[in-house]
This record gives C-alpha cells, sequence and structure tokens, in this order.
C-alpha cells in the first residue's frame, strides 16, 4: 500500500511528511495547513452490503492515511472511541444503538421524488458532531507522539465558536503528555456551550474567554502557532491544535459520509447511478469539507450544499468566486456558524488551485492584508459540485417548526439552517438522488431557539436561564434531554477568566509552563 503522506497548503520545497508528523504539529511552521498529497481510493470492502460496525468501517476508511502505523494500534483507538459495549471502567462514548443513526424526512418537498435524510452526528458526550473526530484525536495524538519519540509535553491549544471547546476537553481528557488550552468568544456561544466548558475540571485543562469574536479567537490563536518558534513566552513549548486546522480532526470526519452511503445503500434508497447529495450547515468550513474529500476518495456523491446562516461569506465565495470577510459579523441563534474567516477553505482553494502552493500562498496573503481574494475561471470551475445558500434566524425557526410539526423531528439552528437551504434548492431534489443533510448539534444545546421556533410561551423569557428552557423543551416535546446537560446545572464552574487579545499569549505560556497536575 502507497504511504500517503501531507503537505503544506503555502510550502512548495519542504517535504512532504507523514501522519503523524502533521497531526503532532498541528499546523505546518509556514503558517499553511496539512493537506494529503493525494487521495487514496476507498476500499472495495466499504461498497459491499456486508455489516460493518462504526469502528471497523473507520479503519477501512483512514488506515490508508496511516499506512505506516501497526493495524492493531489504530483499530483499538478507533475501537475505544466508537465501540458501544460498555467496558469495566469505562462508558460508551455515543450513546444511541448507533454512532451517527439516519433520520428520514418523508415527503419534504413539493418534488414526488425527493427524499431528505438526517445525519444525526451528535449523540456524543458533548452532543454536538466535534465529538465524532475529537474521541479519536486524543489517540491518534499520542501514537504520533510514541513513533516520532517525543516524550516531552505537548501543548494543545484551541479556538472555539462553541462545540470544538468541549469536545476537545473531554476527547483529550486522561492522554498522557497533553495539556489542553481552549479560547473562546466570552459573548459569542450559548449558555450551555459556555458552561460545557467553563465546568471542566482544571487539571491539564485551560478555558479562556476572549474579548471579541471567534474571528478574533482564531486569529489570535493562529498568530501565536505562527510565532511560537521565535517567541520568547514559548520557547521549549511544543504546541499542536485539536481545530479542524490539525488534519487529525479532518480524517476521521470522512467516515460518517461513508456510512450515512451505505446505510442509503443497505434501504435501496440511492439513485439509479449509486449517487446521493449532501447538506452541511457550516462556518469553518471542515464538515463539509470532509464531504469532498470522502468524494476525491471515490464516494458517489453529487452535489454539495454549503448552508450558511446570516454571516454568509460562503454562500457569497460560491455563488461569486469572491471572497470577502470585509463585512459586520452578525450575531446570530447558530452560533458555531457566525464566522467570516473559514480556516478549512484554504484546503478547497488549495484542490482548486491545482495544488499549486504559491498561488494559494498569493490568495491567503490578499485575505490576510486586504480581507478579500477571488479565484479565476478555471479554479472556480473546480468547484463545480457546490451549491450554496443562506437562511435568516426566522428561517432556520420556520424550519425547525417544520420538522417538529410534520416529521416530530427536533432540529437544533444550525441543522434547520441546512434544511432551509435545501428547500430552498429544490431542483437538487427533483431527480430522486437522496440528500443527506448534517445533523450537527443536539436541539438541547441551543433550546432557547428551539422553544422560540416552536412557540412556546415561556422561551424569550429572560427570567428562564437556557438549563431552565431545555427542561421545558423536554417536558413539552416528550424529547429525552441529553443525561450530561441536565447535568450540567449541579457542576462547578471552575474557568472564569476573560482577556484580551494582548494578554492571550501570556496566559497561555503561564499554563503551558506550569507542572502537570
Amino acid at each position: 500500500m502507497q504511504e500517503i503522506l501531507f503537505r503544506s497548503t503555502v510550502g512548495g520545497t519542504d517535504a512532504p511528511v507523514p501522519a503523524e508528523t502533521a497531526i503532532a504539529e498541528g499546523m505546518p511552521a509556514d503558517g499553511g495547513l496539512y493537506v494529503p498529497v493525494s487521495f487514496p481510493r476507498l476500499p472495495d470492502r466499504v461498497f459491499s452490503p456486508e455489516p460493518l460496525s462504526y469502528a471497523e468501517l473507520a479503519f477501512l476508511v483512514m488506515k490508508p492515511y496511516f499506512s505506516g502505523w501497526d493495524e492493531a494500534v489504530l483499530k483499538d483507538i478507533l475501537r475505544k472511541a466508537y465501540d458501544l459495549n460498555t467496558e469495566a471502567g469505562r462508558e460508551p462514548y455515543f450513546d444511541t444503538g448507533e454512532v451517527a443513526p439516519l433520520v428520514p424526512l418523508e415527503g419534504i418537498a413539493q418534488s414526488p421524488g425527493a427524499r431528505v435524510f438526517v445525519l444525526e452526528l451528535f449523540h456524543g458526550r458533548t452532543c454536538a458532531f466535534k465529538d465524532m473526530a475529537l474521541s479519536v484525536l486524543g489517540g491518534l495524538i499520542h501514537h504520533s507522539l510514541e513513533r516520532l519519540g517525543r516524550h516531552e509535553p505537548l501543548a494543545i491549544l484551541t479556538a472555539t465558536s462553541g462545540d470544538t471547546g468541549s469536545a476537545a476537553l473531554e476527547g483529550l481528557a486522561g492522554v498522557p503528555g497533553l495539556k489542553t488550552a481552549v479560547v473562546y468568544p466570552h459573548a459569542g456561544t450559548s449558555e450551555i456551550q459556555r458552561l460545557q466548558m467553563v465546568t471542566t475540571t482544571p487539571e491539564n485543562r485551560l478555558v479562556l474567554g476572549l474579548e471579541g469574536n471567534f474571528d478574533d479567537a482564531q486569529s489570535a490563536v493562529k498568530a501565536i502557532f505562527a510565532s511560537a518558534a521565535t517567541s520568547a513566552d514559548f520557547a521549549g513549548i511544543r504546541l499542536s491544535s485539536a481545530n479542524s486546522i490539525n488534519i487529525g480532526r479532518l480524517l476521521p470526519q470522512i467516515v460518517y459520509y461513508v456510512k450515512a452511503w451505505r446505510d442509503l445503500s443497505a434501504q435501496g434508497a440511492l439513485g439509479r447511478d449509486g449517487r446521493m447529495n449532501v447538506a452541511v450547515p457550516t462556518g469553518n468550513f471542515g464538515d463539509l469539507l470532509a464531504a469532498k474529500y470522502a468524494k476525491e476518495m471515490g464516494l458517489p456523491i453529487g452535489t454539495l450544499v454549503c448552508a450558511s446562516n446570516a454571516n454568509k461569506v460562503l454562500a457569497d465565495f460560491f455563488a461569486t468566486g469572491v471572497y470577502d470577510r470585509c463585512r459586520t459579523l452578525v450575531k446570530t441563534d447558530s452560533p458555531s456558524m457566525d464566522i467570516l474567516v473559514s480556516s478549512n477553505l484554504e484546503r478547497l482553494v488549495f484542490l482548486a488551485a491545482g495544488q499549486n502552493p504559491e498561488r494559494v500562498k498569493t490568495l491567503m496573503s490578499n485575505l490576510k492584508t486586504k480581507g478579500v481574494f477571488k479565484l479565476n475561471r478555471k479554479e472556480m470551475a473546480y468547484l463545480a459540485d457546490f451549491e450554496a445558500g443562506w437562511c435568516s434566524d426566522y428561517s432556520a425557526g420556520s424550519a425547525i417548526s417544520k420538522a417538529w410539526s410534520v416529521w416530530r423531528v427536533l432540529l437544533d439552528p444550525h441543522t434547520a439552517t441546512a434544511l432551509d437551504v435545501v428547500l430552498q434548492k429544490e431542483h437538487i431534489l427533483k431527480d430522486g438522488t437522496p440528500l443527506v443533510i448534517a445533523g450537527t448539534a443536539s436541539p438541547y444545546k441551543f433550546p432557547r431557539a428551539c422553544s422560540e421556533a416552536l412557540g412556546f410561551a415561556h422561551a424569550g423569557s429572560t427570567a428562564l436561564g437556557d438549563l431552565e428552557c431545555a427542561l421545558e423543551l423536554e417536558a413539552k416535546t416528550g424529547v429525552a434531554m441529553p443525561r450530561q446537560l441536565k447535568e450540567l446545572s449541579a457542576k462547578t464552574v471552575h474557568h472564569r477568566k476573560v482577556v484580551t487579545k494582548e494578554a492571550l499569549a501570556g496566559e497561555l505560556a503561564q499554563f503551558f509552563r506550569n507542572k502537570s497536575e
């Protein structure tokens, strides 16, 4: 089996590196992002109807990227993440009979052949799709360090718009040699997202609120990575990331699209040509990029629908080829998508530019210095399989209401955004090709928006906190609230500090330098 190596999106001279180097480093020193030099073909076994557990499927999909690894080690990492059987002293990471169940929405559109499904990716410990990859990342990082012979502590630094933070804190907990710091926009997450992070016990973990929005947090963290090698504050500190800038986050996300295709195939629900379409609510673009990677590996995906909220920088980009972040960030009911600089788009631009690092460097430099870049006609042609759209909070609320009233399916505002965009694009549904919507978070992480959409009387009351609102939502819908969210009300807040961008590096350096607890 040919080894798949990884290179930087902007590095033209450095030799490609194996998976363990890319994962342990998180980002290349040149400020780009690691991408596969080539895409392996999915093995024939994944297209076979014989049953596979999720862990077995993940091994088949991911193994080509880890060809130098002992197969038993990779299998064990994936089994610990995705096995639904309780082991002594360990609860399963996912709380359903399936890791990622596929739920049909029958008769959703005017077209009689339209078939839409929601792929529920939020049944992990923190109730968001980030668990699908972060349950694996700790094991991948740990073994990467072993393969590289690195025994010094590794500092994991992550910016979050809400869900990555709690999933990283949970998924990396207890991994030997790791200290994890999460930076979130202080006023830019839901209350429940914030509580999930700040109630984390402080052993080898730090949560900092940042004055500003997610783009401020993300740019500050990327600046620290870029300058760490020459910074006195970070001298001797080895950094990596749990953000989707780390290729170890992205690779496991490919798997659930393959799983969705297998489920549709088993149900006889694929189109005549064996394809499915995919729609993803996205801000930082990693989740939808994973679907594109799956397609590059041979998964029969047709159209990839990019769904945005009112911060429609991605929708505008796919419509015009112009990426323009020079606009005011809008605070919405889907805060994980309140992003104007989508980090993972750089990886897609790399493919569109014919894997030309100099071209990518120019485009990314324009984005940094001018706030805008534009693709040429040939690059836009590569994006022909993407469609994009956006919707307001009001329209997303209408989609929540429709999903509940017609199918008794409770959607969060992010997933509802994708549903609304799909309903705007009925031409995609007309030929009967099934469309899979990525269900990215539990509705109970955003109970106020869900309750307001369903017309519950107390939803807009400031007297009710989000946890109380969530309990009311559970009582009125009968849909069980995840236990781990209910338990937040009894947890102690351990992380209260809010810092400026100027003070961030010093706070992080002090935390990483302290001896492990």
